[in-house]
């Protein structure tokens, strides 16, 4: 990718339940970034009541340095297995909207340092892309390595 990004920002969001380790669910979504960008990104806590009156909690983070976005993509590009690119690749559409696209990995491969899609308690990626359409979004993703 060029040194002027195309991407505008990356949302991140994970919920720890009141089962889980907070520090756990916070490694597992600092294991999703690449090394330089994960030590400089401080997550916002949000506690929120399930619908049973269960404790949950909201980690955010929102990462806007032009120097680390391009990073952040290649990361996900370069950890994740073929048969997920190959996914990936064939739901698209699904994942792409509005100049975002949004993935959504496994907690606990990421704990492992494993990066894999999943939508069952997920840790939620929202990549902005700056005015960029459908298909140039795709474009990138696979100039990127993202897709096959």
């Amino acid at each position: 990718m060029s040194s002027k990004t195309p991407i505008g920002y990356v949302d991140i969001r994970v919920f720890a339940h009141a089962t889980e380790d907070l520090e756990k669910v916070l490694t597992a979504a600092r294991n999703t970034l690449p090394t330089e960008v994960s030590e400089n990104t401080v997550f916002q806590k949000k506690t929120l009541t399930g619908h049973h009156g269960n404790p949950i909690t909201l980690f955010e983070t929102k990462i806007a340095d032009k120097q680390a976005l391009p990073l952040v993509l290649a990361k996900i590009a370069s950890s994740l297995k073929a048969l997920d690119k190959e996914m990936l690749n064939s739901e698209m559409k699904l994942h792409v909207e509005k100049h975002n696209l949004y993935l959504r990995f496994d907690k606990q491969s990421a704990y492992m340092s494993e990066l894999k899609f999943s939508s069952n308690d997920p840790i939620h990626f929202k990549i902005h892309f700056k005015n960029k359409k459908s298909e140039e979004i795709v474009a990138l993703c696979r100039e990127a390595g993202l897709l096959p």
